[in-house]
């Protein structure tokens, strides 16, 4: 297999694409959501704990994971592109550039953007924090144990909590004739000490309106955010010790009031959670999913543009260089007809803003 073929156009014949067939999410009382969101809760209304030397100890941390203990990762043959948690559920066409080397997009975005998603970095790391805090100071604090505390990987000879670089890793699976290289690093693997079970953690911000995360508008989590359960359950699970569980968090950093009372709270909490549990069928679905690019790229045949995840197509420009101009006036008629459609206004811009990008690369007036 030649993971750096380049291609000149699509074909007709397309590889075989596995459509999802996980269930909709019904969110139901569950333990792991419900201790976790309780101890955060009793954890950020008590009292700000301080402690020097627990700051120093996390700072050092990074510091030596990025200097005198960095990790040592297999990176394979020099040269070589990976799958990643947060494409789990990208653009087949988009996977299969980034895989054969095509150059990446260099777009100018709104500054707006830029700092958006720094802040969401931040909150992450604001947990994270809260976390190492809690498992120290909780007992003390509150008569009890935490419900979860962090798991811990061992680097060199010294343990760092399994999350970020600390428990970055590169996994080469076997599946369907292919070694599958995947990279990434979880927001956090946590032990919940009820059940005694390893559980996975998602950390995403909401920093719209303070309703994102209201009881009536989220009810489940983005699909998205669950195949990256997925592949994090793939990339981290072991034979004696799976990682089936998990539990996304999604933090509102728009707030609706500095006094809220308990009712407008608890219709509007700014921190939700939701527990996934991963099955093997939904591992073998996403290796499915990456085993097709890897198919499509020994044959030379680009998967079809998905224009509804156009918008976050980081390959953009490669995309549509390798289309063919049958593929192309597919595209045109696919976004006159959404036009016409009933589909809300946001999806009819995604579509128009593709094709209108499509006509510029192509120099289609």
């Amino acid at each position: 297999m030649k993971l750096t073929q380049k291609v000149g156009g699509s074909f007709d014949e397309k590889p075989k694409r596995t459509t999802s067939t996980r269930a909709p999410i019904k969110q139901e009382p569950n333990v792991f959501v419900d201790d976790f969101l309780s101890m955060m809760d009793r954890w950020h209304g008590h009292r700000e704990i301080w402690d020097d030397a627990l700051d120093v100890l996390i700072m050092q941390n990074e510091i030596e994971i990025r200097t005198t203990n960095r990790k040592r990762l297999e990176w394979g043959p020099k040269g070589t592109k990976y799958f990643s948690p947060s494409s789990a559920n990208s653009d087949a066409r988009e996977l299969f550039m980034k895989i054969i080397g095509e150059k990446k997009d260099d777009q100018k975005r709104p500054p707006h953007q830029g700092r958006w998603q720094r802040i969401g970095t931040a909150f992450g790391d604001v947990i994270q924090r809260d976390l190492m805090f809690i498992e120290k100071h909780y007992k003390k604090e509150f008569g009890e144990h935490p419900p979860y505390k962090p798991e811990y990987v061992q680097v060199g000879d010294k343990l760092y909590p399994a999350w970020e670089k600390f428990a970055q890793k590169i996994v080469w699976v076997e599946h369907r004739g292919h070694r599958i290289p995947i990279l990434g690093q979880p927001d956090g693997i946590l032990r919940h000490l009820p059940t005694k079970k390893r559980v996975g953690l998602e950390i995403k911000s909401k920093q719209t309106t303070a309703a994102q995360t209201s009881q009536y508008s989220m009810r489940e989590p983005k699909e998205d955010h669950v195949k990256q359960c997925v592949n994090y359950s793939i990339m981290y699970g072991e034979k004696e010790a799976p990682l089936d569980d998990f539990v996304i968090t999604y933090g509102n950093l728009s707030k609706k009031a500095w006094v809220m009372s308990k009712e407008d709270y608890e219709k509007s909490p700014d921190l939700r959670a939701f527990h996934v549990k991963v099955t093997e069928k939904d591992r073998i679905e996403l290796l499915d999913f990456y085993a097709d690019v890897m198919d499509a790229i020994d044959l030379g045949r680009p998967p079809k543009i998905d224009l509804e995840k156009w918008a976050f197509n980081n390959f953009k420009t490669a995309c549509v260089l390798s289309m063919s101009d049958e593929e192309y006036e597919e595209a045109l008629e696919q976004a006159k007809a959404v036009t016409r459609s009933s589909l809300p206004d946001w999806k009819k811009r995604n579509y128009f803003e593709a094709i209108e990008f499509m006509k510029e690369v192509r120099g289609d007036e």
